[in-house]
């Protein structure tokens, strides 16, 4: 049987570890309320690019799907209390709690662990500002979850109940992001013009906010004409970002999608000044091979076939330290600008610079199925520049590599070989021919003569 005193004392000590809990909690509460848990402002964070693109064949455009600012978590808690209990505890201090809690789990890859968070927050009788960033944030996690046109939905209700508050113009960007990743661009494009009317209209004193998210729009609206190919519209939107001279811009990316467009409309005289000021600015960019493949394309069709050849060389003498980061985009724009130069000078007779360029394509790759072509076109080029007996060693050559290959060889190897063992067989023929008509002319060229000493002797 527990005595009196016993109770008493009990009591007193699961009073005692009660207040301790109460106490460190509140202490973790305040600590959290110190400072004000506001929707960070996102920096500008302009999309990628393609120089890593999967599909070496056409590296493209990658556009940034994301526009949740970054936010720095806290740090990991295995013993985070719950959003409830929180909010019973300590009022708006456990509201933000809340807050700071489902931000962490967003930023930790868990977005289905915050939205029954941010859910109960909103459910609450809470201030309007914990309200708008409770939604902000809902919409953020349900975007992460990729339920695109929930979120959508969730961010039309904020525009809805505070159309006028500051925080528009950001909410318009992600709304355009979203509907371009929905691949609904035109969409997108509209709302990213409401980011430009509405980021004018307000009257706030976060200027170089607002200036940061004009900025990223404008690279969004640029970004999403060049995706639906709209060429022509996406150059001048990247002109027009880069005569800004913004010091936040990503200028090589930008500069650099403004060649590609360029050379893919055509302008060629000015997809050639800026990749040559690219390349200027930018000597060790990952993209460099790409822009001198589109200099010297750019180069070439307005006529300017030396400077053209010297870029192709350039480009096929790049250094090995540059090609470390991405051998195979290197490489492959290494071959594409050689291969479609060099082929090119050929087709208009200009045999002398395509031999260049075939024997510098050469020295690229030491594989069977990249040289057999290579010397091929090797040997034909000789051919044209009557140069026999140096076509038949490129053709031999070809023809040495066919047991290496053995029963490896491609359909298209297989062809190569066959061609090169008819051009050989046919360059012998020829050589024979010509001999023998030479040496029936010079018996003609003999037999007139004595013709004629005879014929003056008699005279």
């Amino acid at each position: 049987m527990i005595g009196a005193g016993d109770m008493s004392l009990r009591q007193r000590k699961t009073g005692a570890a009660f207040v301790a809990r109460v106490s460190g909690l509140l202490i973790f509460c305040l600590l959290l309320a110190s400072t004000p848990f506001v929707l960070a402002e996102p920096p500008v964070v302009l999309p990628p690019g393609n120089s890593g693109s999967s599909n070496a064949a056409q590296p493209d455009i990658v556009i940034s799907n994301s526009a949740v600012p970054e936010i720095v978590s806290p740090p990991a808690d295995t013993n985070l209390p719950s959003a409830a209990m929180l909010n019973d505890q300590t009022g708006t201090n456990g509201f933000n709690a809340s807050l700071a809690m489902a931000r962490y789990l967003e930023n930790s890859r868990q977005p289905e662990k915050a939205e029954p968070v941010l859910v109960g927050l909103l459910a609450e009788n809470v201030p309007d500002s914990i309200q708008k960033t409770a939604l902000l944030e809902l919409g953020a996690a349900v975007r992460q979850e990729n339920d695109l046109p929930r979120a959508q939905s969730i961010y039309a209700q904020y525009l809805e109940r505070w159309p006028n508050d500051v925080k528009v113009p950001e909410i318009l960007l992600r709304q355009g992001e979203i509907f371009r990743q929905m691949g609904l661009n035109d969409l997108a494009l509209g709302k990213f013009y409401s980011v430009m009317t509405s980021a004018l209209a307000l009257k706030n004193d976060q200027l170089a906010y607002y200036q940061s998210l004009v900025l990223q729009t404008q690279v969004e609206i640029a970004d999403t004409h060049y995706l639906m190919g709209r060429f022509a519209d996406a150059a001048d939107f990247y002109s027009r970002l880069l005569q800004t001279g913004n010091p936040a811009l990503n200028r090589p990316q930008i500069q650099f999608r403004l060649v590609r467009s360029l050379a893919i409309i055509g302008r060629n005289n000015e997809a050639a000044g800026q990749a040559q000021d690219f390349i200027a600015r930018f000597p060790d960019a990952d993209q460099v091979p790409e822009v001198r493949y589109y200099l010297a394309e750019a180069l070439k069709a307005v006529g300017r076939n030396n400077e053209a050849l010297q870029q192709v060389l350039l480009c096929l003498q790049g250094q090995k330290i540059k090609t470390q980061n991405d051998p195979e985009v290197w490489a492959y724009w290494q071959q594409r600008v050689g291969n479609e130069i060099a082929n090119q000078l050929y087709q208009e007779g200009d045999f002398v610079k395509a031999l260049q360029v075939y024997i510098s394509l050469e020295q690229l790759d030491s594989s069977p199925g990249w040289q057999v072509p290579v010397d091929y076109q090797m040997g034909m080029t000789y051919e044209k520049l009557l140069q026999p007996q140096k076509a038949v060693d490129a053709y031999n050559q070809i023809l040495a590599r066919e047991t290496e290959v053995g029963t490896n060889a491609t359909p298209g190897l297989k062809a190569v070989f066959d061609m090169a063992r008819w051009r050989v067989g046919f360059i012998n023929w020829q050589t024979n021919a010509e001999a023998v008509d030479h040496s029936l002319a010079e018996s003609a060229t003999v037999a007139g003569n004595s013709t004629n000493k005879q014929a003056l002797n008699n005279e």
